[in-house]
Parts: C-alpha cells; sequence; structure tokens
C-alpha cells in the first residue's frame, strides 16, 4: 500500500459556473490531467490525502457531485477541510452524502492498520509571510488577515490549534507512521520553525502534507525536514502537471 496526497482539488462538477482556468491557462483541463495520472498510478488499496480546498460548493448538496467523482478513483481518500469548503457542515450531516471510499478528519482522528492520520484546517500562522514565494497580485498583497482583522485571525488560529491537538491526541498510541494534514501551511518555506511545528513534534509526527499556496514562483526548493518531520506542499498547481505525490509506498 502507498500512500499519496493531492490538496485544492477545487472541483466544480455541481457548481459548473467556477471555473479554475481563470486563474491561468495551467488550470485549463485540469481535471482531466489529475484522473489520468491518479488512475495510472493509485491502486484501490492506496490512500490518498486530500488536505482540503476540496470543492466550490456552498451547500452540502453542491458538493455531492464532486465527492462522487473522488470516489469513482481508486484509493482509500482521507479528507479534510480547507478555507474554502463551505459545503463543509458537521460531521453528521456529512456522513450522510458520504461516498463509501472517503473518510473525514474533523476533530478526530483517523488509523488504517499501522497508520495513524490526524489534522485541521489550521490558519495563517503568525509570523510566516509567503509573498517571497508566490507571484500575488498588488491588490491581493494589501489583504491580510493579520491586517485590520488581526484580533479575528488570532482568535481563528488558536482555534484551530487546539483542534489540532485534540486530533493529534486521538492518534493511535501504536501507530509506526504518524501522519498531519493540514490546508495552510504548518511551517515556513524555508522550514522556519513554529508553533504548529513544535507541537507536531511533541507529538511525534513523520509527515505532514498541506495546501493552500497557490502560483509559487518556479525553481524554488521548498520545505523539506525539519527536526524529522517531513513536509510537503501538496496544492495540486504545485505538483508536477497536476500528479498526486507519493509520500510514502
Amino acid at each position: 500500500m502507498a500512500i499519496w496526497a493531492i490538496a485544492d482539488l477545487h472541483l466544480s462538477f455541481g457548481v459548473p459556473n467556477k471555473q479554475m482556468d481563470l486563474f491561468g491557462v495551467h488550470w485549463q483541463g485540469y481535471t482531466e490531467k489529475i484522473e489520468k495520472h491518479w488512475r495510472s498510478s493509485i491502486g484501490s488499496r492506496d490512500l490518498v490525502l486530500i488536505p482540503g480546498d476540496i470543492s466550490w460548493a456552498m451547500r452540502v448538496e453542491e458538493a455531492v457531485p464532486d465527492l462522487q467523482w473522488i470516489d469513482r478513483l481508486p484509493g482509500i481518500k482521507v479528507l479534510i477541510k480547507g478555507n474554502h469548503d463551505y459545503w463543509w457542515s458537521s460531521l453528521s450531516k456529512l456522513k450522510g452524502i458520504l461516498p463509501p471510499s472517503c473518510h473525514l478528519i474533523q476533530n478526530n482522528s483517523w488509523t488504517w492498520g499501522e497508520i495513524s492520520i490526524a489534522g485541521t484546517r489550521l490558519w495563517d500562522v503568525p509570523g510566516l509571510n509567503f509573498n517571497a514565494v508566490v507571484e500575488i497580485k498588488e491588490e491581493v498583497k494589501k489583504k491580510s488577515v493579520f491586517g485590520k482583522e488581526a484580533s479575528e485571525g488570532e482568535k481563528i488560529y488558536q482555534r484551530e490549534l487546539r483542534r489540532l491537538e485534540i486530533s493529534l491526541k486521538g492518534m493511535h498510541r501504536l501507530a509506526k507512521k504518524r501522519i498531519v494534514m493540514t490546508h495552510y501551511p504548518p511551517i515556513g518555506p524555508e522550514l522556519q520553525e513554529t508553533e504548529v511545528s513544535r507541537l507536531l513534534e511533541k507529538y511525534q509526527v513523520d509527515v505532514c502534507v498541506f495546501g493552500h499556496l497557490h502560483h509559487v514562483k518556479s525553481g524554488l526548493q521548498l520545505f523539506g525536514v525539519h527536526h524529522g518531520i517531513h513536509y510537503h506542499l501538496t496544492a495540486c498547481d504545485y505538483l508536477e502537471d497536476f500528479r498526486p505525490l507519493k509520500i510514502h509506498s
């Protein structure tokens, strides 16, 4: 069994007015690229981690076609919420529409054999700035969670930090592989440590996968291994030709 990761699918089968090619020509036909690489690489017993921004849907029922598309692809999928997953509600409501191959993490953890997975959406981590590694329009640079709404952003971050620790505490104590999924990056692009990375070390995490960063400048060597934890950016447009990343075999 191999473990793969791919984030920021931004599917819109239930809301076809949302088109990702507005964000650049490289997004044209991206779902076909993902499906082609997915089917050619991933087996039915493989694990696929999807760290957020799954669907553009606003309501649960609108997300059903996107979840069904994911379900038809090979593998066992584990999902967490992203900042654009407005359709994501309580676990009790989501279980009513969840396809059989998909599993959700929200204030809990999920164990499969010797692998235990925890996670949360997270939020902008104080002290981290990614403007140097992504191409951002000037009008976007002016918008910051820690600008005029700094107190609100700090509250959300602290809440997400608590949720992450709840999930980490739920990991199986005998697991031989401990993986964390976040949507927002938990560590700096050059492995600047944070409160989040120290928390992952406390719970002896092996791998952390995340997304959220788009339009990353080419030719940069980002993230890597810090204090024994492998950090992987898996936003689908960052990965080569929208190909899922194998993180364990």
